[in-house]
């Protein structure tokens, strides 16, 4: 016998950003049912993560709005107060090169972000959502259930799933991810860039303190991150070619420490490496719409950019944020929502407002790789004439701090 379901929002994808939707919608009233393919295997584990997140204050104050961030281990947290931004493309010794320094103080601002293990911001959206479900019949998850089909009818979309069941939504939420199965049923097509690039991550403690700093070496199609930790750790993201992150992966986690000395100056002394190295092949990809009849995209089934700019995650919480603003807007009174979500008008108004922010990361990032990969001579003087001449400008690098902590 199938079961059916009734919803005013199905949410297919249960990340990140499928579990702050979840919980957004949930808590504005609204019928939700999280769908996912797997079962998610989320606690905590005393291992650190070798996947961390950059989220900017926006993102932490909007996860403490909703409640996760109660959930969070905060002494698993550090805070970003600083940024030095290296362009040293150019540099023999690398410990002379003269940094880009933004700082949390030079905006007025308590902090620049934060840094977080994947796994403690799982933990805490997940024990969120237990919460909501525990409390709110409204709140239904069904894991370990692929999508099937995606049916229209005059009144809304069925969903249909391979254990049998169907669930009949206002509204379809795509947060499964870039190989979207959601994006591809509605026929939306997506723009591919190939970096030729590999995200090289992994954990170590260091010898000096990093002092709540976050840095960033830009070279030729090479770009490190050393991104704070508590108790004098770092988590590195190198963003190399694919051979040389094949040479960075063979070696043994003595020899990457000393390459990740070498490349970042030395600045913070000795590195020894903690857990494992993992990697990730880096695109860029972009839908050609958010929306389709019933559907909308969100987070990586909408958008993937290139890790420079630590903004992707904050890009997939921006999508939850907008859509749920929207949806506050139309409300009749303080407990009754628009009745139909997935209005074409609606849906409208949620693609172009997210349009810009998109874009504007989109070529910031393919930009920035373009950039610092030029061999020509008078671009590489204009970027070192560049960063000196922001670090003189204070009222400029207020504007620049105050758009990265967005």
């Amino acid at each position: 016998m199938i079961q059916s379901i009734e919803t005013d929002i199905v949410l297919v994808g249960a990340g990140l950003v499928g579990l702050s939707a979840a919980i957004a919608f949930a808590q504005l009233g609204k019928k939700v049912v999280l769908v996912d393919a797997k079962k998610p295997a989320i606690k905590l584990k005393k291992a650190w993560d070798e996947r961390v997140y950059a989220l900017t204050p926006a993102t932490e104050t909007w996860l403490k709005m909703i409640g996760v961030w109660a959930y969070v281990d905060a002494s698993r947290v550090n805070p970003i107060n600083t940024m030095h931004i290296f362009d040293d493309a150019n540099m023999l010794d690398k410990s002379e090169a003269q940094p880009l320094v933004l700082r949390d103080e030079d905006a007025n601002l308590p902090k620049l972000g934060v840094i977080i293990e994947n796994q403690n911001l799982m933990h805490a959206l997940s024990q969120q959502l237990k919460a909501l479900e525990a409390k709110n019949a409204a709140v239904t998850v069904i894991t370990d259930a692929p999508c099937q089909s995606l049916e229209h009818t005059q009144q809304n979309t069925v969903l249909g799933l391979d254990n049998g069941q169907q669930i009949a939504a206002k509204l379809v939420i795509a947060a499964d991810g870039v190989d979207s199965w959601v994006r591809k049923q509605a026929n939306i097509g997506v723009t591919k860039k190939d970096f030729h690039q590999t995200a090289i991550v992994a954990n170590f403690k260091v010898e000096k303190h990093h002092q709540n700093v976050a840095r960033q070496w830009f070279a030729p199609h090479d770009v490190l991150a050393l991104l704070p930790l508590p108790d004098k750790m770092v988590s590195i993201v190198w963003s190399v070619s694919t051979e040389r992150a094949v040479e960075l992966l063979a070696l043994s986690a003595a020899e990457l420490a000393h390459n990740v000395r070498e490349s970042s100056g030395g600045v913070l002394g000795g590195l020894t490496q903690i857990g494992s190295t993992q990697s990730f092949v880096l695109n860029q990809q972009t839908a050609s719409q958010l929306i389709a009849e019933r559907v909308a995209l969100m987070g990586d089934a909408a958008h993937q950019i290139h890790p420079m700019a630590g903004q992707g995650v904050n890009l997939g919480f921006r999508d939850v944020m907008q859509l749920a603003s929207l949806t506050t807007k139309y409300c009749v009174n303080k407990h009754h929502a628009m009745q139909d979500v997935g209005d074409v008008m609606f849906l409208r108004q949620y693609e172009r407002a997210r349009k810009a922010d998109i874009v504007t990361m989109t070529q910031l990032t393919s930009g920035l790789d373009g950039l610092f990969a030029s061999e020509n001579g008078v671009l590489k003087q204009a970027r070192q004439w560049g960063l000196r001449q922001l670090n003189a400008k204070t009222a400029i690098k207020k504007l620049l701090i105050q758009q990265v902590a967005a």
